[in-house]
């Protein structure tokens, strides 16, 4: 086994520097620091109750922001419920949500565009429990391939309400909420 000791590795402009062939394991050894992990990972939550639909939810929102809470990378933006990735990459998507419905079913959806305008359901959460008055907690996920920035973008929309539904949400903690982690490169 041969050792090579240097501080830096630049490639020259325009290259790309490829470490192992396919099938080939790449280690990092222990206390190490990893930087090939994670690069992005970002929360946000609901400030106040939802009682009507929104496509998008456009208003509300808030990074977490409890002395725990911390994320890695740029993270995400909003604009009027449009969110903006950081970095090409492939994404999970998480939503969670507390609703209560009173007489008709509840869906917090995730929309995803290719192109910067034409949205597709791509998953959702629904309170169709039957209770009336109970606040049921939802949630689903989605990976969003991010290969362009300025036009793959996410919204969330809340549909099917008729005045006595509530989606809620909390400035103090997250009741409902969307999670955005770049698990790779975009695909």
């Amino acid at each position: 086994m041969s050792k090579i000791e240097v501080d830096t590795i630049a490639p020259q402009s325009g290259t790309t520097v490829t470490l192992g062939e396919s099938g080939d394991t790449i280690q990092v050894a222990s206390g190490a620091t990893n930087n090939l992990g994670i690069t992005e990972a970002d929360q946000w939550r609901l400030t106040a109750d939802l009682t009507a639909d929104a496509s998008p939810i456009s208003s509300n929102w808030e990074r977490v922001d409890e002395l725990s809470f911390s994320k890695i990378g740029t993270g995400m933006s909003v604009s009027s419920g449009y969110w903006t990735f950081p970095s090409t990459g492939l994404y999970l998507v998480s939503i969670i949500g507390q609703i209560t419905s009173v007489s008709d079913s509840l869906n917090y959806k995730i929309l995803v565009t290719q192109n910067n305008s034409s949205y597709d359901e791509t998953a959702y959460a629904i309170n169709n429990s039957g209770t009336v008055n109970t606040r049921i907690n939802v949630s689903t996920h989605t990976f969003v391939n991010v290969t362009d920035t300025s036009n793959v973008k996410v919204r969330l929309d809340l549909t099917g309400n008729d005045g006595d539904g509530v989606l809620h949400g909390n400035s103090d903690k997250t009741e409902t909420g969307v999670s955005f982690i770049r698990l790779g490169d975009s695909q």
